[in-house]
């Protein structure tokens, strides 16, 4: 059995709220690895320090300040605040002596109040009847690790209208055998998609993320990993050499799970 999704984001107490952690490459995209993994990895710290199954992560904001190389790396984590509702949570990723991000992260057991949701999911045919993923013009070993599946948007690179992608998304058989998507597998399908921008333009970009801002929606959905999500991504501001884009995730029943806004600074060529 194959967990390497947990394997790659796992970490291990030091004392001190500090946890050792290791940065994979099988997650790289071009110059390092993917924001939403590193946002994996450093809620997986987070959530260890709290360690409390009715008190998931409801919220999570990290600043990526500079990306890691592979190796080792250590994850600072403080319990800001424990109230009877909300515990807040910092935490800090270093490598080498630098800091690489910081990251807040609230942590609630549920309440009683309205419920209700107007972000339907998107009507579109379902991860059988759709094409793969385009491969880029380049290698990314972060390709590998998920199965995703293009339903909505433009195709990348079309010099399209609108800036928007999504597709259904699940990691890759084998990768989380008898796991479920949690809120540590959500916050790496917010950024693991191809970028909306990316159908709007006609050559190449990168858009390396400056910040990610995730809220978690019904954490106790239990969706099993080998079942595919569906995203959507759209981005409808640029300006000045940055652009923000942002994100739903829902389960593959409608329900939605996941929002996202990144702000990311556009690079070219």
């Amino acid at each position: 059995m194959s967990r390497r999704f947990r394997t790659d984001t796992a970490v291990r107490p030091l004392g001190d709220g500090r946890y050792a952690a290791r940065i994979d490459p099988g997650w790289w995209i071009e110059r390092g690895p993917n924001g939403g993994y590193v946002a994996a990895l450093v809620l997986r710290a987070m959530s260890t320090a709290v360690a409390d199954p009715l008190r998931p992560a409801r919220s999570l904001t990290v600043h990526y300040l500079r990306p890691p190389h592979e190796g080792d790396a250590e994850v600072a984590v403080a319990v800001e605040r424990t109230g009877r509702t909300l515990t807040n949570v910092s935490a800090r990723l270093e490598q080498d002596g630098r800091l690489l991000a910081i990251a807040l992260a609230a942590f609630a057991d549920a309440r009683p109040g309205p419920e209700f949701s107007d972000a339907p999911m998107p009507l579109v045919p379902g991860p059988d009847e759709v094409a793969v993923l385009p491969e880029p013009p380049i290698t990314i070993p972060m390709r590998a690790r998920y199965d995703s599946r293009f339903a909505i948007g433009p195709l990348p690179f079309s010099g399209a209208g609108e800036a928007e992608s999504g597709g259904w998304i699940r990691l890759t058989p084998g990768e989380a055998d008898g796991e479920v998507v949690d809120e540590h597998v959500l916050a790496a399908f917010t950024d693991a998609w191809i970028p909306a921008v990316f159908s709007k333009v006609v050559g190449r970009l990168g858009v390396p993320t400056v910040d990610l801002t995730i809220h978690f929606r019904n954490p106790g959905v239990v969706v099993p990993a080998d079942q595919f999500c569906l995203t959507r991504f759209h981005t409808r501001s640029a300006a000045e050499g940055f652009l923000e884009e942002d994100g739903e995730i829902w389960s593959p029943y409608g329900l939605l799970l996941a929002q996202s806004r990144q702000l990311a600074v556009v690079l070219s060529g």
